[in-house]
């Protein structure tokens, strides 16, 4: 194929435009915080999972708490009854049972009230446990909130990169020969870059030094003939660098 050497140069802008675009078009689908946000989603599923088994604890003692409260009141009622049934009874006989009756009652609320207090000491420390929890949650929320948000910037930074490099390959695009064009585009499906420039002898694409044979066919070759890398199969652009 033959072009004349300033569309084969126009390549380089294409090749460069193109490495350009695939980099916009990664950090568009793989945001530097991605990573990171994966992360504290999978932290956030395993401390809600703790959230349930903390709070399902805080439950049954807070039932335990309200059972045992219950029993507390049950038995002051009962002893508040024999205290007023104490002070109208008229026999010696029943008075001595109720007295007995009611002491029995105090004893029952005492052994109570230190249960009560246990209790009331789990329950504390249980919701202690679900707002430490809670707290641990509300962290990982905002910072995978803030890396969210700055993911999203980011994404449609690079979109808005990547279109604005799209219409500025067009435009360069638009200068060079269809034929040319299609011939690079074909290559670009196999070997990136394209299109690369031949320096002091070394492919600008793959960075290898072209054997002395290579070279000299090159060096044949007028310059309007669009060569090839023999190593990656590139376009080899041709200047004053090249070394011939």
């Amino acid at each position: 194929m033959n072009a004349n050497p300033e569309s084969q140069r126009a390549l380089l802008d294409i090749a460069d435009l193109d490495l350009r675009i695939a980099r916009a078009s990664k950090a568009a689908k793989n945001p530097a915080q991605g990573a990171r946000i994966s992360e504290l989603a999978a932290q956030r599923q395993e401390q809600l999972r703790e959230l349930t088994a903390l709070a399902g604890a805080r439950d049954d003692a807070q039932a335990e708490l309200a059972r045992v409260e219950s029993d507390v009141a049950l038995a002051e009622q009962r002893r508040d009854r024999d205290a007023a049934r104490l002070a109208t009874v008229t026999s010696p006989k029943d008075a001595v049972a109720l007295e007995q009756e009611i002491a029995s009652l105090g004893q029952r609320l005492s052994t109570l009230e230190d249960v009560q207090l246990e209790r009331m000491g789990a329950v504390e420390e249980a919701e202690a446990a679900v707002a430490a929890q809670q707290a641990l949650i509300d962290e990982t929320s905002a910072e995978g909130g803030e890396l969210t948000r700055r993911a999203k910037a980011d994404i449609a930074a690079a979109e808005a990169e990547g279109e604005q490099l799209a219409r500025d390959r067009a435009a360069v695009a638009g200068g060079i020969p269809a034929e040319l064009l299609a011939d690079y585009d074909r290559r670009a499906v196999r070997t990136v870059p394209a299109a690369a420039l031949l320096r002091a002898g070394t492919c600008e694409g793959c960075r290898m030094v072209l054997s002395g044979t290579d070279l000299t066919a090159i060096r044949r070759e007028p310059s309007d003939v669009v060569v090839s890398c023999p190593e990656c199969g590139a376009i080899l652009v041709r200047t004053e660098e090249s070394g011939h």
